[in-house]
């Protein structure tokens, strides 16, 4: 995303509305500037201001006016006067920010928007974690936070280390230079998004194991991580297993959702009952 100095005015509003703090008003040049760097391409500022299109000079002169005569003028917080931005067209790898950014922007590798995923909550359909198996969400940053791939291959290299299994429908998976690494690409490594989220799954006995080394890397990262925990309820809607596990670490595991199985089952069907809930806990 960019700002045309020419059309803008320094209204300022714009830097309200940045979920990542990356717009700011130049005192030198006297506009309001995106830094790149910082810039997640969520198009938060775009869509997220009205665009009145009047006319820069304008503006410009009316401010200075009501400026000289000591007046103040409060301009509505959510609209840019002048229209002053301007989409990039976005290139690899920069594009990848926004894939990872912008929630209406569906990911090329699994076709969901969002975060690219729609994780172990479809699990009653997907099959994703069976009988047995334990499902983590690995998720990194926030708005206001963010997050560079090469703080999320700290926790991929880890994992793979670890020989887990990454889940195949997954964005972060699809950039893995190989799995048995959990090694990135080296030409995003540096790019930064707003958050990503990393799946793996585990037999349960490996439950225990997988959490611990997540609060290791954990300290390692420089951004927020949030751990999800999911697990298949048995015959009478209950699990026993997995959320014993979870209090004797120090978690107060919450039920976050419960898939009742009325969906249509997309993957291979399997030997046990689709029963399926995910007891959920984050840190």
């Amino acid at each position: 995303m960019r700002i045309d100095p020419q059309k803008c005015v320094a209204c300022g509003n714009c830097t309200y509305v940045c979920p990542m703090g990356a717009i700011y008003i130049d005192p030198v040049i006297r506009r309001a500037t995106v830094d790149r760097d910082e810039c997640v391409e969520c198009y938060a500022c775009y869509n997220g201001l009205s665009q009145e299109h009047l006319n820069p000079t304008m503006v410009r002169t009316v401010r200075k006016v009501f400026q000289f005569f000591r007046l103040r003028f409060e301009p509505e917080p959510d609209v840019c006067p002048t229209a002053a931005f301007a989409p990039e067209d976005l290139t690899w790898p920069r594009i990848v920010r926004r894939a990872f950014s912008d929630p209406r922007v569906p990911h090329e590798s699994t076709g969901v928007e969002g975060r690219g995923t729609e994780e172990v909550k479809t699990n009653d359909v997907s099959g994703r974690v069976q009988t047995g198996e334990v499902g983590f969400t690995i998720e990194f940053g926030r708005p206001a936070v963010g997050v560079r791939f090469h703080e999320i291959q700290k926790m991929t290299m880890r994992l793979a280390k670890a020989g887990v299994a990454f889940e195949k429908k997954n964005p972060i998976t699809t950039l893995l230079k190989d799995e048995t690494t959990g090694e990135i690409r080296d030409d995003i490594l540096d790019e930064k998004i707003m958050s990503a989220i990393v799946e793996i799954k585990v037999p349960v006995e490996r439950t225990e194991e997988i959490i611990r080394m997540v609060w290791e890397v954990e300290k390692e990262v420089d951004t927020v991580v949030c751990l999800g925990v999911g697990a298949r309820c048995d015959e009478t809607g209950r699990e026993n297993i997995v959320a014993p596990i979870l209090e004797q670490l120090g978690y107060h595991p919450e039920r976050a959702k419960t898939n009742i199985g009325l969906g249509r089952i997309t993957n291979k069907p399997a030997a046990e009952p689709r029963t399926a809930a995910e007891p959920v806990t984050t840190r």
